[in-house]
């Protein structure tokens, strides 16, 4: 009976807000936006009479009654916490609109703390994910109050972020999930396995939430990267940003590529970028893979040095404080490396050419990776069939990986099928260390008049484990731009095409081997291109494809890969 009072107790207290020994607490203050809506906010003080910098998180997943034990050390540490509720989430108003709302409503939100008493007008904002992405919205205006920002596994692009592939293709299961989780209408139970496969996809907010989302219809609206997108990129307008930017991101993480496409493209701001062996919640192990003792960093403390210096220096240099302004962790050796540049110094992209003869169907074909093109290689044909896609075995998806599994992973099971091309080196007589921009060039042609195809790259360990490290895929409507689809494939032609398939930092050990896989699909990771030729956003129809990858001398079909020389 006692333990039981105990924790009813401990309910009580959560939900009536009761405050934190030391700490001066306001609860569900209205912050009055430019057009009159109220957002919902808590403001934790270090102490009475305080006055002093501020650490701002705004987040659509509940600031809580209760001050969250992870933000203690901030307080402890003389900040003041400011917790908000963004518009249209759990007690603030509005209507919830993630792709407009988000650079206003943080400016006007500091300029709310900046004019407390409370504050001294030294603003930095920290948090992840959607917390880090309302960062980036804001930081690209400027407010004078903001000193410094720490967004992690967050990205900066909503097009090749949240949405779609570098390639066009969309990302069907990481985005459904997170609507499923979030947007769904009370009551409504809705089934991973049965929404990712809703046809068409116009309509798989619907099967996902329980109801019409307008932040889906939109999106799905706007297939390639046009002006809709483009306006509301940061990635777009990174010069634009004088702000101190510190991001974290995680090679298993789906926002990792834009995290470093955004450490190259701030020209105006101090920044500095950090990338670990992480998903996107970088504080659960994956299954069956470890990484070393020391594949971990002291994020806090990283997050308390960059806002003391931004905040509590009277004058801090333009340069920022010193320290690697990027720093990496290399897979296959486990160990941290410290760089001034993406890509790093010293890569040099090396081609390694596919190649087969009887076929490189599966893993059990004669699929090889060499130096350089085969005079004798003949092209390697599947069929593709919507109806039985190549399943997603891990990689940069997100959120929930019981039910959507994220990192690395054994790619032996996908690599039986017909389906799948493998492309494989022979041992390695020595480390290969690969750091940065993957891509892959194939000659292809298709009976269908619009399909996809896709690269994997994997790393074979002597015992045979394939382990996956990064991957992408290309919608061949867009094989010139992204921004505007090309015409319809001729059956009787060879297109080349690049696929990019992401970013990564391994060496590839002596002992093992360099994998390629080649296919049209990755469901649920991206959806499932129809092959049809209309629109992959409310076709229905679906057929099967003859997929043809050409290699050899006059079709030299490669894997690029950036490479270390040491």
């Amino acid at each position: 009976m006692p333990a039981t009072i105990a924790l009813w107790l401990l309910a009580a207290l959560i939900l009536s807000g009761a405050e934190v020994p030391g700490i001066v607490s306001q609860f569900h203050v209205r912050v009055p936006m430019r057009d009159g809506a109220g957002l919902c906010t808590n403001v934790f003080l270090p102490a009475a009479n305080w006055r002093g910098p501020v650490l701002l998180v705004r987040t659509p997943y509940g600031k809580g009654a209760v001050l969250n034990p992870i933000y203690r050390p901030f307080l402890d540490h003389g900040y003041a916490l400011v917790v908000q509720d963004v518009r249209g989430r759990y007690d603030s108003e509005g209507i919830f609109k993630p792709l407009e709302q988000e650079a206003n409503d943080g400016y006007d939100t500091l300029n709310w703390i900046g004019h407390q008493r409370w504050s001294n007008g030294r603003i930095g904002m920290v948090g992840g994910s959607y917390a880090g992405i309302v960062q980036w919205k804001v930081a690209v205006l400027n407010n004078p109050y903001l000193k410094a920002i720490f967004p992690v596994v967050s990205g900066c692009d909503d097009y090749r972020d949240r949405f779609y592939s570098t390639g066009g293709a969309f990302k069907l299961g990481s985005r459904l999930l997170w609507m499923s989780e979030n947007l769904k209408v009370p009551g409504f139970i809705p089934q991973f396995r049965q929404f990712i496969w809703h046809l068409p996809i116009r309509t798989a907010d619907v099967a996902a939430t329980g109801q019409r989302s307008e932040m889906f219809q939109k999106a799905v609206s706007h297939p390639a990267f046009d002006s809709f997108w483009q306006s509301l990129s940061v990635r777009e307008k990174l010069k634009r940003i004088r702000v101190p930017v510190f991001s974290i991101g995680g090679w298993y993480d789906n926002f990792c590529q834009s995290d470093l496409d955004a450490f190259a493209g701030l020209k105006n701001a101090p920044h500095r970028t950090l990338i670990g062996p992480w998903p996107h919640n970088m504080s659960l192990p994956f299954e069956g893979v470890d990484f070393g003792e020391h594949s971990t960093q002291p994020i806090r403390t990283l997050q308390l040095e960059w806002f003391d210096y931004w905040l509590k220096s009277d004058h801090p240099a333009r340069a920022g404080p010193p320290g690697a302004r990027l720093t990496l962790f290399v897979m296959g050796t486990n160990v941290w490396i410290k760089e001034s540049a993406w890509p790093p110094d010293g890569i040099s992209v090396t081609p390694y050419y596919l190649a087969s003869k009887r076929g490189a169907n599966s893993l059990y074909g004669d699929g090889e990776l060499l130096s350089s093109p085969s005079a004798e290689s003949t092209p390697d044909r599947f069929v593709y069939d919507p109806n039985k896609p190549v399943p997603t075995a891990g990689g940069a998806v997100c959120c929930r990986p019981s039910v959507f599994p994220w990192g690395p992973m054994d790619q032996r099971p996908v690599e039986k099928r017909k389906d799948v091309l493998v492309y494989t080196s022979s041992r390695l007589s020595q480390d290969v260390e690969v750091i940065g921009h993957v891509r892959v060039r194939l000659y292809v042609s298709s009976s269908a008049p619009d399909t996809d195809f896709t690269a994997k790259l994997v790393d074979v360990f002597p015992d045979g484990e394939a382990r996956n490290l990064c991957d992408g895929i290309l919608r061949l409507r867009y094989r010139n731009s992204v921004t505007k689809p090309a015409g319809r494939l001729n059956p009787r032609e060879v297109y080349p095409v690049l696929i990019d398939a992401g970013v990564t930092a391994n060496v590839f050990k002596s002992g093992h081997r360099i994998r390629l896989e080649i296919s049209s699909s990755n469901f649920p990771r991206f959806d499932r291109n129809l092959n049809a030729g209309g629109s992959s956003i409310d076709g229905k129809q679906v057929r099967t494809a003859n997929q043809t990858v050409y290699h050899g001398r006059q079709y030299a079909s490669h894997l690029l890969l950036p490479v270390r020389r040491r």
